[in-house]
């Protein structure tokens, strides 16, 4: 429960720059009286001012400033929560918005709006709407319950029932399943990103495997064309060998010709000597007529014979070697063929030998060629990323199985903390609370009609007869008892739920309006009633009628252009 104790105010509107205080908790009923101006009504915007930063009534804040000092505008109000007491201090030019709970001054490291919204949430637990709804009824700017929208409803009986909580845990909720759904993108993400790592990779496997086959296929053509090459080459070389066995059988005898050269050139040369030895003898006869030796005379007779003998001899030799002439032409004709055939073989024996190194060449060729086939067909393609990024998919499918699971639980939360769950059922049990409530204060201010808030707070009003009527259907005195009944029934509902319960009731200029003096009197007896654990405040015109029903009452006065209480 929320006990104010006071407020007090200075330079704030019509107030000088002296310190105007209103005990709170001074008397169970207090009747605030004054001329219209003299700041009776003050107390109301003080005490929003003060934990709201706005007025009560509808003023712009700079016009909150005293027209005069323009300056120093301070306003306070304490209270207790439990046993800790609260101090609110506010100010403007300069800027003020202090909270003291006991005596300490909070934390002020965030802004002025996550500074408001602690002193909502966490101390009062109550905001401008329900505080407007269950300490203050204002007769200006006062927006009845039954004209606020449905949202503004909602929120109000959220604030009494304490049920904001699930309002708050929704907003978190949201915040969770959003992020829940960026984790889900996000692992969907990493793991379409992994999948195109194993499929970029698989490909390069399937590149280098495609390679590696395409090799081994160039690889074994090479085989195979030097396989053709080397028995293309030994079909050369039998064929060779053949042709150069031919040459050499038809050259045999070659020896025998050099032989028979030989010996022809023998037989030329003893020849040769021959003529030429018969020659001399043919000189010395026809040079001498006497013999060297004996120095006998030569007969002419037997000279004769002997040059005509050594002439004779020397045509037969000269016969003999045109033979051997033209035996040796023959021979010499054939040692030419059998030189050219020799030349021959060897071209053949040449190519043989070309054609052998050429196949040992594409042996050794061959022989590297299957090595680099083994080599190629043995060699592993290196699958450990795959295994890694696999592994890791694993892991990714694993977290998003885990965030799917956390998004069903989210939703099931998520049902449970819209406006038909938990609240509807909570707000279901309190409905039938509020509405025999409502209708005991409505009796108890002699209005007699059926009066029921159905589950999204829509009004169903009979009347005696059972005629349906709509809140917008009474008369303004009409409207303003139920106003009434529903403000007592806020309280008390508040106090049984203990959530935003106070001592404090203000209500301003409420027997100056509407109700007539049959309705005022009804109210009052409610107030006596209330008052015995509340602090009523009423703020009134009708001072003369009314003051001798009070416990207390404080006056409002000006005095030299400033409101002031009077003494």
């Amino acid at each position: 429960m929320i006990h104010f104790h006071n407020v007090r105010w200075k330079n704030f509107l019509s107030t000088g720059n002296v310190w105007t205080q209103v005990d709170l908790d001074r008397s169970s009923t207090t009747l605030v009286i004054g001329e219209n101006g003299a700041g009776k009504s003050t107390v109301l915007d003080a005490l929003c001012f003060a934990l709201f930063g706005k007025p009560f009534r509808k003023i712009n804040k700079p016009q909150l400033i005293n027209t005069v000092n323009e300056k120093d505008l301070l306003v306070e109000v304490n209270f207790t929560i439990g046993k800790h007491s609260y101090r609110i201090v506010r100010g403007i030019k300069p800027n003020k918005f202090e909270i003291y709970k006991d005596d300490v001054l909070l934390n002020q490291t965030a802004s002025v709006k996550d500074y408001q919204k602690y002193l909502e949430e966490n101390v009062i637990k109550l905001n401008y709407n329900s505080f407007s709804q269950i300490v203050i009824l204002g007769s200006s700017t006062f927006i009845p319950f039954m004209q606020l929208h449905a949202h503004a409803r909602r929120e109000i009986i959220e604030d009494l029932l304490d049920i904001k909580i699930f309002t708050a845990m929704n907003v978190l909720l949201k915040e969770k399943i959003q992020t829940n759904k960026e984790k889900l993108t996000d692992v969907n993400y990493h793991i379409e990103m992994e999948e195109e790592k194993i499929e970029v990779h698989q490909k390069y496997i399937e590149e280098i495997k495609a390679k590696a086959k395409e090799r081994v296929d160039y690889l074994e053509k090479e085989i195979s064309n030097a396989e053709s090459s080397i028995a293309r080459l030994e079909r050369d070389n039998e064929l060779h060998n053949k042709k150069v066995t031919e040459l050499q059988e038809s050259i045999q005898d070659e020896d025998r010709v050099r032989k028979k050269l030989n010996e022809i050139l023998s037989i030329e040369t003893k020849f040769e000597d021959k003529i030429k030895k018969s020659k001399k003898e043919i000189q010395f006869y026809n040079d001498n007529d006497h013999c060297p030796t004996c120095t006998q005379t030569i007969d002419v007779a037997i000279k004769t014979e002997k040059i005509e003998q050594s002439e004779n001899k020397i045509s037969e030799i000269r016969v003999a070697l045109e033979n051997l002439a033209n035996e040796l032409s023959k021979e010499n004709q054939r040692l030419l063929d059998i030189s050219e055939i020799n030349t021959e073989v060897s071209e053949y024996l040449e190519k043989i030998s070309d054609a052998n190194n050429q196949i040992s060449s594409l042996m050794k060729y061959m022989k590297q060629v299957r090595k680099s086939i083994t080599e190629t067909q043995e060699e592993k393609v290196d699958n450990t990323d795959i295994e890694e990024i696999e592994k890791k998919i694993a892991e990714l499918n694993n977290l998003k199985e885990k965030i799917i699971n956390e998004r069903e639980v989210l939703k099931v939360a998520a049902d449970l903390l819209k406006d038909k769950g938990i609240k509807t059922q909570i707000v279901r049990q309190y409905v039938p609370v509020m509405n025999k409530l409502i209708n005991k204060y409505l009796a108890a201010m002699e209005f007699f009609v059926s009066f029921e808030l159905d589950e999204n707070f829509e009004e169903v009003i009979k009347s005696r007869h059972r005629d349906t009527f709509s809140y917008g259907s009474f008369s303004e005195g009409e409207k303003m008892r139920i106003d009434l009944a529903l403000l007592l029934t806020w309280r008390a509902v508040a106090r049984m739920k203990n959530s935003t319960n106070t001592n404090l009731l203000i209500l301003d200029e409420v027997f100056d309006a509407s109700l007539d003096a049959n309705g005022c009197d009804e109210f009052l007896k409610l107030l006596d009633e209330i008052g015995k654990d509340t602090n009523v405040f009423v703020i009134s015109h009708k001072g003369d009628i009314l003051q001798d029903k009070f416990r207390s009452v404080i006056r409002f006065e000006k005095h030299k252009n400033f409101s002031r209480v009077a003494a």
